[in-house]
Parts: structure tokens; sequence; C-alpha cells
């Protein structure tokens, strides 16, 4: 331990102000802490500290969190070349797995990449412009599909019924969004196929808890550790079976019609194929990407829906004023993307949920590649790793009124007051509201979940009565770290009575 103390103790960090321990050894007395304590210490240091910059000890290195708008702008603003996203996302965080950048922070010191996706995913980021151009592009010709499969797939994990029925939500919305995310990006028969939903979320499951196990270790352990303890090996060959056959008969497809033929695919795995170069366009590496898409989606959407769906049980006052405006804006529009646009309670209720629970403390990291300057004059040193603190910041009453209150129609209420109509929808991004990040590297995959996440709320209201058991309510959230791991509870469906 001391000689990782020396190794990575900085001295340029000391006038920034500490929370828990600083000094050698008592450093990591801090860091065990955080495992256990991160929310309160990352809520000490935002309020004394806010608007400014405190330091947290994590196992081998240090955190530089920043708070207040200005801070957090120091962070946008900042080029690559100094403040580097990439070589953060290389040592992503979980609490930032939302962003499908990103994951395509950090639960004790990283998710291990290299190990528990590959350095593929790293080093060759070929799917970062095509969820930006060709899933945002397509999302409105897509949007049949999606609406198809989370209506397929409700029905079967929640049967339309008039007496409650108690559904174990977590499992019914893993399921769910692995569904209908995978129609989008493999296309049906595979989105439906049983041991291909159960690898896609094993995986899932997996990438956290080997990530975790991982970082126990020092990091020259690393690599010996690794083998003995990831599955992504067995995970790509089981995939494999599932996508082979599909790519054989495109690439034959392709060979015989050449670029475009009746009834061509319009997917993720296409868009792959067409814009994979050199060892990408391997069966192996084609498994991969589609495994690490996964990954990111089932992850963070169920997260948000379940999160959702809790709020929705809590306060089943909010049902009936989301279903007149789904029933309303679909009886003159039909179900279709622009539809979900004019949903803004569905917009906002969705928002609120985010801001009220979030993926985790932190987001925004970056990995400093030249000394950093923020605005108040203090330097931090390359090497360290500057973050934004995401959950203290939405939960400020400076930044909003009754911050620790649940608010379903908060933003539509701010949509309607002048001038607002885009800045507080679901996408948006400000410093005040950091759910997908902020600036040019905000979650570019935010488009497609915020569709997929509005299109299952509104069906949910259309659909079905929701509530807790009698004596039960909202499970409280837990952290691990960074990461935020929702509460465990059963909710209740019926088909809608009204």
């Amino acid at each position: 331990m001391v000689i990782l103390w020396h190794r990575t103790r900085v001295p340029e960090l000391d006038i920034i102000p500490t929370i828990g321990y600083s000094a050698p050894l008592l450093s990591y007395v801090t860091a065990i802490k955080f495992l256990f304590r991160s929310f309160e210490m990352m809520q000490e240091g935002y309020e004394k500290y806010k608007p400014g910059l405190f330091k947290i000890a994590m196992l081998n290195s240090w955190t530089i969190v920043a708070t207040g708008h200005e801070f957090i702008d120091d962070i946008r603003k900042a080029p690559d070349n100094v403040l580097s996203f990439d070589e953060a996302t290389y040592r992503v965080r979980l609490s930032e797995i939302m962003h499908l950048e990103t994951c395509l922070n950090r639960c004790f010191q990283s998710l291990q990449v290299k190990y528990t996706l590959g350095d593929e995913v790293h080093h060759d980021p070929y799917h970062i412009p095509i969820i930006r151009s060709q899933l945002t592009r397509n999302l409105g010709k897509l949007f049949a599909d999606v609406r198809d499969e989370l209506v397929a797939a409700f029905n079967d994990q929640i049967p339309v019924q008039d007496d409650w029925v108690k559904v174990p939500i977590t499992t019914a919305i893993q399921q769910i969004v692995c569904r209908t995310s995978n129609r989008i990006f493999v296309g049906t028969p595979a989105c439906r196929n049983e041991d291909y939903q159960r690898l896609n979320i094993d995986f899932t499951v997996d990438v956290v808890k080997d990530a975790i196990v991982i970082n126990l270790f020092p990091d020259f352990l690393k690599p010996f550790i690794a083998p003995l303890v990831t599955q992504l090996p067995s995970h790509i060959k089981r995939q494999m079976k599932h996508l082979n056959p599909i790519i054989e008969e495109r690439r034959q497809k392709l060979a015989e019609f050449g670029d475009d033929w009746e009834d061509k695919p319009n997917d993720m795995l296409m868009w792959f194929m067409s814009e994979a170069k050199g060892e990408e366009q391997t069966f192996e590496n084609l498994a991969r990407r589609v495994l690490t898409l996964n990954f990111a989606a089932i992850h963070t959407s169920s997260l948000s829906f379940t999160h959702a769906i809790y709020h929705l049980a809590a306060n089943p006052e909010y049902i009936q004023p989301m279903r007149d405006e789904v029933e309303a804006v679909v009886a003159a529009e039909g179900w279709t993307k622009a539809s979900l646009q004019k949903m803004r309670k569905v917009d906002s209720f969705l928002r609120e949920s985010q801001r009220f629970n979030g993926l985790g403390l932190v987001t925004m990291a970056r990995l400093v590649l030249q000394p950093f300057t923020f605005s108040n004059g203090v330097t931090v040193p390359a090497g360290t790793t500057v973050v934004a603190a995401s959950s203290a910041t939405h939960h400020d009453t400076a930044n909003y009124e009754n911050a620790e209150v649940f608010d379903g129609f908060r933003f539509a209420d701010l949509r309607d007051e002048d001038g607002e109509g885009l800045k507080h929808q679901m996408v948006s991004t400000q410093t005040d509201y950091l759910a997908f990040g902020h600036g040019r590297h905000a979650c570019p995959g935010r488009f497609f979940a915020a569709n997929e996440l509005k299109a299952m709320l509104a069906h949910v209201v259309v659909t079905y009565d929701v509530k807790f058991e009698d004596g039960k309510g909202f499970p409280p959230n837990k952290f691990i770290g960074e990461a935020l791991i929702p509460g465990t509870s059963d909710v209740l469906f019926r088909k809608r009575q009204t």
C-alpha cells in the first residue's frame, strides 16, 4: 500500500480540500469507507465546497469532484486533448453506463473494459458514429417495430388481467427492454429467442460483477486475475451461435445482390456489418460489439424504467393524467415517434424519475492528459480524474424547488413557460441536469433510450393500473461506491379499470 501511495500521491492536489483522510495509509481507510458510505461522503463534499472542488481517495487514485454550474461547465468546455472523455471511458465508471458512448463510474475503481468487454471496444469505437447517425436518423422508421415488440413483450411478461397480479418487476423489465432493444439491434426472430435474451441479460449482470472482483486487486495482478474471473470468451461464443447464421445469410445476399436488396434489414447489426473494417468484420468481433451494445442498453434502461414504475406505483394519481394525454395524442396521430414528442407529461415523469434517482453519484468523467486549470485558478495535474457531482446537483434546492420531493410533472410545467418548450424535455442536458452527461460528449444514444422508455411508459398507463402491495412503498436505493442499485420490490398490475 505504501508503494501504491507514493506512486499515486500528487502534491499539487493538496490545495483541494479532502473528504475523509488524505494522509498516507489513512487514505485507504477513506477509499474502503467510500464503497459503503459514498452517498453521505459525496453529499458532505457538495454541501461544504459547492461551488468548487473537493477530492476523495479511491483505491488506486484520487477523484476530483466538480460542483456548481461554473465548474461543471469548465469540464464541458475543456478540449479533448486536455480532459479526455475517451481515456476516462477506457476506465469507464459504472454510474455512466447510461451513456452508450461510454459503454460501448466506476464501482470500486473501474469497469475494467479491457477484461470485461475487450480492448477492441475502446480502440476502434466505430459504433459511436453509427449510434449518432444511423440509429438517431432511423428512429421514426423503426418506431413501428419498437411499438410492436414492446406490446408483445409486455403481454408475455405482464399479462392483462382483471385481478391484481404480483410482478417481480426487475426481471420483467429486463426481459421487456432486452426484447424491445434487440428488435432494433438484430431484428426478429433473434430478439424473441429465450436463450438469446438470457445470454444478453446474464452478460449484463456478469460484466458488473466481474469488474467488482477484478477491482479488488492491484493493477499489476489484474491481467492474471481477470482470466480467472471474466466469462467474456464464453459469452462471445454463445453469442456467435445466435448471430453467425444471421451474418452468413446477410453476407450471401450482399454478395448476390450488392448493397441493396428487397427486405434488407435496417438494424444495428446490419449497420455494424457495413461499417466494420479489418478484424472487426469477424464473427467474433461482431458478436462482441452486439454484446456491448446490449450491456449498455439493458442495464441503464432497465434501471431507469424500474425507477419509473416504482414512482408510478407509489404515486398512482399520476396515471390518469398521463393516460388522458396519451389517448388524446394517439387518437389524433396514432402511435408514432412524432406523437411521443407531444406526450409532455410522460416525458416529464421519466425526466423527473431520472433526476430523482439517476444511475449514480457522478457523471462527466474525464482523465486529465495535460495540467488543467479550473476557473477558480486551481490546477489539476495530468493523470488525475475529474467528475461532476450529478446526484447532489439534482437534489440541490438552489436548482430545483422542493428538490427532495418527487414531482412527476415538474418539467411539463416548466415547458409551459415562455421559451422553455425544448429546454426541459427528457433528452436535454444542462449544468443542473446531468442524467445523460452534458456537452458534446452527452450520451448519443439518449434519443433512442428516451423514445423506448416513453413508448413503454405510455403503454403501461393506457393498459394497466399499477400499485404497491398494502403497506409497501418505494424501495430505497443503495449505493456501492459511485454506482446506484435500485431497491427490490414486487409491483401489482391489473387491467385498467377506467
